[in-house]
């Protein structure tokens, strides 16, 4: 899986093409946020659930990083520049039961999607709600969002609420609606029925 060979000359995945402005591709209805009600919880396979007001999650250490994005809809946009909460600090609050191998993603609009443990945890992983110097537009998931560089982009969830770990993997709103399981744009893991004879 995302086994690959990349040019290291060539920042473009196989079949995108390059674009400067910032497409909205979304399901559904933008949601409205209203601070007052708006949680964000860490639930599942933990041995404290979390949950955190807009106020308490604003106040977690705050981080910055220029990564690139590729949709699946075969667009990608270099050198983005987001900021919120990496993983790295968020999982410092966290404690994994010794099940927990894969995330399950919960998202305002019924929306959810899915990531192995390993992958979630890697360091260019974060909880973004600010992109290239300004607050996130609503339809790009204010006031949170997933950002997972590695993976297309709908793996990196809009209107993000709630991180559950699981021990058994479960397919999220694209991947049982036939999109790849994985998603890893290098390997153009774009559709479920290429991971016939994936290990």
């Amino acid at each position: 899986m995302g086994n690959a060979q990349r040019d290291p000359g060539n920042r473009l995945p196989p079949g995108q093409t390059l674009v400067t402005n910032f497409p909205v591709l979304s399901y559904g209805p933008t949601p409205r946020f209203n601070p007052a009600k708006w949680d964000f919880r860490v639930i599942g396979q933990v041995e404290e659930p979390l949950r955190f007001t807009w106020d308490e999650f604003r106040k977690l250490p705050i981080s910055n990083q220029v990564s690139d994005f590729h949709c699946v809809t075969t667009w990608s946009r270099f050198d983005n520049r987001w900021e919120g909460v990496r993983i790295g600090d968020l999982m410092k609050l966290v404690r994994l039961k010794v099940d927990a191998k894969f995330v399950f993603l919960h998202c305002d609009g019924g929306y959810t999607t899915n990531l192995p443990l390993d992958e979630f945890l890697e360091n260019d992983v974060m909880l973004a709600n600010r992109h290239d110097g300004k607050d996130l537009e609503p339809d790009h998931g204010w006031p949170l969002r997933l950002v997972v560089p590695k993976l297309y982009g709908w793996k990196s969830a809009k209107w993000l609420r709630a991180i559950e770990f699981c021990a058994t993997d479960r397919r999220g709103f694209w991947e049982v609606r036939g999109y790849h399981n994985h998603g890893e744009p290098w390997a153009e893991e774009r559709y479920s029925f290429q991971e016939d004879g994936e290990e």
